[in-house]
């Protein structure tokens, strides 16, 4: 992507001779016409840069932040006090991992997410904690997960971050991951959901916001355009593998695209211009601070964003299943395939402490006796054994 050139004025680019002694048409004792004593010309303006170029250290610290949360959960999950089948066990402690089969991505066990903060349907609905809505973006559930969530972080956020500062791209990081994760618990009501996903989706879609809203000022439009098109769908087609939660990744995306709309909104170049010409030179005409077409798309997403946050927590609050509501939308967040089966889904009868469970799978039927702790991570762990 390319910005427009840098301004350069008529003056900046005259060149001026010098006649050297010896070509003098009027030697010395002879007449010389008259010269006027001109002032001298200002100084050509330095290069223009209409916007300011921040220092990017929020997304390094935000990075910094998912790792340390990683460790501080590595370290209260404990696999070896907890479980006989650990990962490393003898070189880690109790940072040891959980087996690859309760837990591929080599991360801690879904009841110590949850404990931590994890995004659980019955405990946002039932108990109101609202607050996992946030939460669950600043964990993850294994080493695979969480590098490839930074590495893409640190790829396209330190971009964002020096073109349109911290508290922007701050609160564009937040607001989108909640937006990610208010989609997945409509949808997702069997398992826990954590990661930074719906948050980097969010930026990707401010990404593609701002090429809109600011058009007129890249040069390549249509170029930029087709590319980062492209990383957008390479990036929501991974979600079609299995325990990958894609309805955060839409989630995410939406909310990021709206407010892409709101935070990344650049001022055309003629309002930019009129305040940055130095002294001495002519100021062009003046104009608005935004284009018609940008006021139009801020505004109309801004009702949008919202809107459907206002209506995303009423229906999660008060209890809507969107499956129930739209029977093909489980294929946005996994394919099933020859090479693979999509996450093990269940229907479950409970009665206390006793839960009937049959995979839909491979429609396997067994009665569980739960113990005590978090019965939807116990029934998380049951029903992807029931289903191998």
């Amino acid at each position: 992507m390319g910005r427009i050139s840098p301004y350069s004025s008529p003056e900046s680019e005259l060149e001026i001779k010098i006649q050297s002694r010896q070509s003098d048409p009027h030697p010395v004792g002879a007449h010389r016409p008259h010269r006027h004593n001109y002032p001298p010309r200002p100084p050509p303006p330095p290069p223009y840069q209409p916007f300011k170029k921040w220092f990017p250290w929020l997304v390094p610290n935000i990075v910094v932040v998912n790792i340390i949360l990683f460790v501080i959960s590595m370290y209260i999950n404990n696999c070896p006090d907890h479980s006989a089948k650990c990962i490393g066990t003898s070189t880690l402690g109790r940072f040891a991992f959980q087996s690859t089969k309760e837990n591929p991505l080599l991360g801690p066990s879904a009841a110590t997410l949850q404990k931590i903060g994890a995004l659980e349907v019955t405990e946002v609905v039932e108990h109101h904690e609202i607050w996992r809505l946030a939460s669950c973006m600043w964990l993850h559930a294994g080493v695979f997960h969480i590098i490839a969530n930074m590495l893409s972080l640190l790829f396209v956020g330190i971009r964002l971050e020096q073109e349109f500062g911290f508290v922007r791209i701050g609160l564009l990081y937040v607001i989108a991951g909640i937006g990610g994760s208010l989609s997945s618990s409509l949808f997702v009501r069997t398992t826990i959901s954590v990661g930074a996903s719906g948050a980097l989706f969010g930026l990707l879609g401010a990404m593609l916001s701002e090429l809109l809203v600011n058009w007129t000022i890249y040069e390549n439009k249509l170029q930029a355009l087709l590319t980062l098109l492209l990383i957008i769908i390479i990036n929501l087609s991974v979600g079609i593998l299995p325990h990958v939660d894609n309805f955060a990744h839409f989630g995410g995306f939406v909310t990021g695209f709206l407010l892409g709309f709101v935070l990344l909104i650049r001022p055309q170049y003629g309002w930019v211009s009129k305040r940055k010409v130095p002294a001495g030179y002519m100021a062009p005409s003046s104009k608005s601070k935004y284009k018609t077409y940008q006021y139009i798309m801020l505004t109309v997403a801004l009702i949008l964003l919202i809107s459907g946050f206002t209506v995303g927590l009423v229906l999660l609050l008060g209890g809507v299943d969107g499956n129930e509501h739209c029977s093909w939308c489980h294929y946005m967040s996994c394919v099933p395939t020859p090479f693979w089966n999509c996450e093990a889904r269940c229907s479950t009868s409970q009665e206390g402490n006793q839960v009937n469970m049959t995979c839909m799978h491979n429609h396997k039927s067994k009665l569980y006796i739960l113990g005590n702790g978090n019965s939807t991570a116990q029934i998380q762990k049951l029903c992807i054994d029931l289903c191998s």
